[in-house]
Formats: structure tokens, C-alpha cells, sequence
């Protein structure tokens, strides 16, 4: 019959495990931090300083906002969008495709806001820049997301708002206000109260007007 295991190969065996285990857990935070690169969080936003990802938010002031921004494309369903139909309106704009996380995580918050918002003047487009028809509509179906998409795998549609938005940071968000002008913007996951509190404080710019 073998003896008891003598102490230091006890104790070999248990550095062997904790090295195994530690292997592993740095395995996943570099599998996690490539996912962060592929989706742009690690890149910097030109000219502002800010990291793509990390759900930075930028407004502007009514006085210091830019040229207004029309986007054209067609939905998933082949329907033609036009932004410049819905001048008098607040527009969300928001950036995602379906393998995106973050963006599974945030559509709760985006429909929540297209359903319950409508009335008060707020829509909500989607640009996908990824995803085939089948993929897009699945998530659609899957989060009931009320509002359109455009189809923008050319990459056209977000070239529009390059200036505002990094190309490789998805998911992000912008916020024009009625005149289309880009009012606020958030670069990752939008948070659905920072989202709601963006478009209060749009929409409250035409009361105090008033």
C-alpha cells in the first residue's frame, strides 16, 4: 500500500493548480480585452479626447451645435428613411448589430423609449453596419423593437457622422434635436436614465423657447 503523499509534492501540485487557475483567468481578461479592441472601445475619439466604449457623454449647447445632419438609407424591411421628414422631431440615433452585447443590453432601454417618447415628438433610428437582413430582423423581433434600422453595410450612413461619432465605436448614441443638429452623444452602452435625461433636456429647449 502507498504511503501518504510526502509534503513538498502536496505542495508542487497545489502551486500546479493555482498556476493552471491563474492561466486561465488571464486567458479570459485577454479574450476580453480583444473584444473591447474589436468593438472600438480602446480607440480614441479624434480631436476630443475621450476612449471609444466607455460610455462617454458629450452635449452641446443649443448656440454651439453644427450643421443639421440628414441620413438616407433603407430599413431591413426595403422601406426608404429619410431624416429630413422628421425636422420638428427629436431623432435618436443609435449604432448596433446583433452579436453586439452592449447593444443587447441598451435595446430595452432604446424600445422603452420609441414606444413611451412617440408622443412627445421622439423617434429612434438604428444603423447597422454589420449584420445581413436575417440577423438584423432577428433582433428585432427578439427585443419588439419598434423603430427602423437602416441597412448600412457600405458604411455610408455612418461616414455622415464621422466627425461626431468614431467609426469603431458601437454601440453609440446621438441625439439631434429638432432642427437636426447633434445635440448630445454617447460613445458605448447607453444607460437609460443618462438616455432619457439627454432627450428631456432637447425637448425642454422648445418650452423655454416658448
Amino acid at each position: 500500500m502507498a504511503g501518504p503523499t510526502p509534503a513538498p509534492r502536496r505542495r508542487a501540485r497545489r502551486a500546479g493548480r493555482r498556476a493552471l487557475a491563474a492561466g486561465v483567468a488571464l486567458s479570459a481578461t485577454l479574450g476580453l480585452a480583444a473584444c473591447a479592441q474589436d468593438s472600438g472601445a480602446t480607440t480614441d475619439v479624434v480631436g476630443q479626447g475621450y476612449v471609444s466604449g466607455d460610455g462617454s457623454v458629450r452635449t452641446w449647447d443649443a448656440g454651439e451645435r453644427g450643421d443639421v445632419v440628414t441620413l438616407t438609407g433603407t430599413d431591413y424591411e426595403g422601406e426608404p428613411v429619410d431624416t429630413s421628414a422628421w425636422v420638428g422631431d427629436v431623432v435618436v440615433l443609435n449604432t448596433w448589430y446583433a452579436a453586439c452585447a452592449p447593444c443587447r443590453a441598451e435595446a430595452p432601454d432604446l424600445v422603452a423609449l420609441a414606444n413611451d417618447r412617440a408622443d412627445d415628438g421622439v423617434r429612434v433610428l438604428g444603423i447597422n453596419t454589420t449584420d445581413e437582413a436575417g440577423a438584423a430582423q432577428a433582433f428585432q423581433r427578439r427585443f419588439e423593437v419598434p423603430y427602423p434600422s437602416i441597412d448600412d453595410r457600405s458604411g455610408e450612413v455612418v461616414a455622415a457622422l464621422s466627425g461626431t461619432v468614431p467609426l469603431q465605436a458601437v454601440p453609440s448614441t446621438v441625439v439631434l434635436d429638432r432642427e437636426g443638429r447633434v445635440a448630445a452623444r454617447v460613445i458605448g452602452l447607453a444607460e437609460g436614465s443618462t438616455l432619457t435625461a439627454l432627450v428631456d433636456d432637447v425637448l425642454a429647449e422648445d418650452e423655454a423657447d416658448g
